[in-house]
């Protein structure tokens, strides 16, 4: 009899937990039998493994093998145990010493010549591993985002054999290269310099960077919408370490996979319009994460607003209050982190001209009201900045007009707001709850009423209140201003116009 122990890890979301790969020999008529909650590609490693191992040149025992993984309520899946499984038949037939395996995990799928494939949540399984006090054995193909957590020290192979001749200490383990050299040092997207004219949507630009509040541009075709939206991730400063591993793992745990060259670059999405709710928000078959949580730490950009399913943004509206995505189904629940920056853009009628000094708009009021109608009034308040982004005139867009501040420049008072607001908070002030709005957003007897006139005026809600609260906040902290003055607290006002 023989029995073998070899430690692997799942991919549940963007989580890696345990799996413990146990493997018993006994007599009785050859079969292999794998148990532990596996799906199709599970059980079908079984064949995998066995063709592996022959042309590897190894025996595969013609004996009853039984595979255990567990926890056993743990749902499996995927092609990632192939690894771990062929080297516990090995321990488990006495052709490899088991205390090799002592301090080490594996992941990797195996093809039939015994060649490792890459399989996804390498760089989050190999975090896990460290953690545990563990190294992980990886293919060799998902070495680009597995140098991002060269800290846990995981081990890249090739092939079975590689790993074999390592754990029996004829060969070293390969290299792993480092990610340094080819991380770039420029934002991503265009500058802020290239949009020309729009004053109130790059001061609207400055204030959403500033305090990560979400917002909304509303303008007719071709007046800049597209492009103010592209320059906001080039304010935002680079995500610091913690952030871009929690990124880089969200990405991992995707069908897409790190863009290593890019770990540090704040994420920016934009998915077209008719994508799906389970694409927005994540889910499906195997539970990977949607566009919101590939936007983690960064934007969300959603053009065309109006032409979305209605059912596809309301997904949104507990993501923009929480930060993160709860999906309950039948078999598991899985949380996603979503803590993005949303901006979306739309024009103000079908045709788009409404409002337009041209008169070219032939829109009715009744469509001009169905159109709109398509976002609900819940997530338009849930949006903090709403700003009209009028048509430019021709002059406006000569070579030798006038050009903004480039994004360095603003990016510097960026940096200075953030820095207070985590002096003073520990967060940003998009992110504070009611606690510390009434704690940090205090206003003087006089903007008090003001501010509750503005309320009753145009109806607005609670939410709304505490919203304007925490974007006077961030335009202070913009002038430097310890308090919130009527200057501040007029903007704020200013920026909840198209609500509704």
């Amino acid at each position: 009899m023989g029995l073998a122990l070899v430690h692997s890890r799942a991919r549940v979301g963007v989580a890696a937990p345990e799996v413990r790969v146990e493997v018993h020999l006994s007599g009785g008529l050859p079969s292999t039998q794998i148990v532990g909650l596996p799906e199709a590609a599970v059980r079908e490693s079984r064949e995998r493994v066995r063709a592996a191992l022959l042309c590897a040149q190894f025996e595969f025992p013609a004996r009853r093998i039984t595979i255990n993984l567990a926890p056993a309520d743990l749902p499996k899946e995927g092609g990632r145990f192939d690894l771990p499984i062929a080297l516990g038949i090995l321990a488990a037939s006495g052709q490899l010493d088991r205390d090799a395996l002592a301090g080490l995990e594996f992941v990797g799928e195996l093809a039939l010549t015994g060649e490792l494939r890459g399989v996804d949540g390498v760089l989050t399984a190999a975090l896990a591993a460290q953690a545990d006090g563990r190294r992980l054995v990886f293919p060799e193909a998902n070495a680009r985002e597995a140098v991002l957590a060269a800290h846990a020290a995981p081990q890249p192979a090739r092939t079975l054999l590689q790993v074999c001749a390592a754990l029996r200490g004829e060969q070293g383990w390969p290299p792993l290269a480092s990610v340094e050299e080819e991380t770039p040092r420029t934002p991503p997207g265009p500058d802020l310099a290239e949009v020309r004219g729009q004053p109130q949507a790059r001061r609207a630009l400055e204030i959403a960077a500033a305090g990560g509040h979400h917002l909304l541009f509303c303008g007719s075709p071709g007046s800049g919408k597209t492009l103010l939206a592209a320059c906001l991730p080039g304010l935002l400063p680079p995500l610091d370490m913690d952030e871009a591993l929690e990124v880089a793992a969200i990405a991992s745990a995707s069908a897409q996979g790190v863009d290593v060259a890019r770990w540090r670059q704040r994420p920016f999405r934009r998915p077209h319009h008719t994508a799906s709710a389970v694409a927005l928000a994540g889910g499906g078959p195997t539970a990977r994460p949607g566009e919101i949580s590939l936007a983690h730490h960064g934007v969300l950009f959603l053009d065309e607003l109006p032409e979305w399913s209605r059912h596809t943004l309301e997904v949104l509206r507990e993501p923009l209050e929480s930060g993160a995505i709860s999906l309950s189904r039948a078999a598991r629940h899985t949380e996603f982190p979503a803590a993005f920056q949303l901006v979306g853009a739309m024009n103000p009628c079908p045709c788009g001209w409404a409002g337009d000094a041209s008169g070219r708009c032939r829109c009715t009021s009744d469509a001009i009201t169905r159109y709109r109608a398509r976002l609900s009034g819940p997530l338009l308040e849930r949006i903090d900045l709403h700003v009209e982004v009028p048509r430019l005139p021709p002059s406006a867009l000569r070579q030798d007009a006038p050009r903004g501040e480039s994004a360095a420049e603003v990016r510097l008072r960026v940096a200075a707001a953030r820095q207070r607001q985590h002096e003073r908070a520990g967060m940003l002030n998009a992110r504070l709850d009611a606690t510390l709005t009434a704690r940090d957003c205090v206003l003087s007897p006089a903007d008090e009423q003001l501010l509750e006139k503005a309320i009753e005026q145009w109806q607005l809600s609670a939410r709304s209140l505490h919203r304007i609260l925490r974007v006077s906040r961030t335009i202070a902290d913009l002038a430097g201003s310890a308090n919130i003055t009527r200057e501040h607290l007029m903007e704020a006002i200013g920026y909840r116009g198209r609500e509704g």
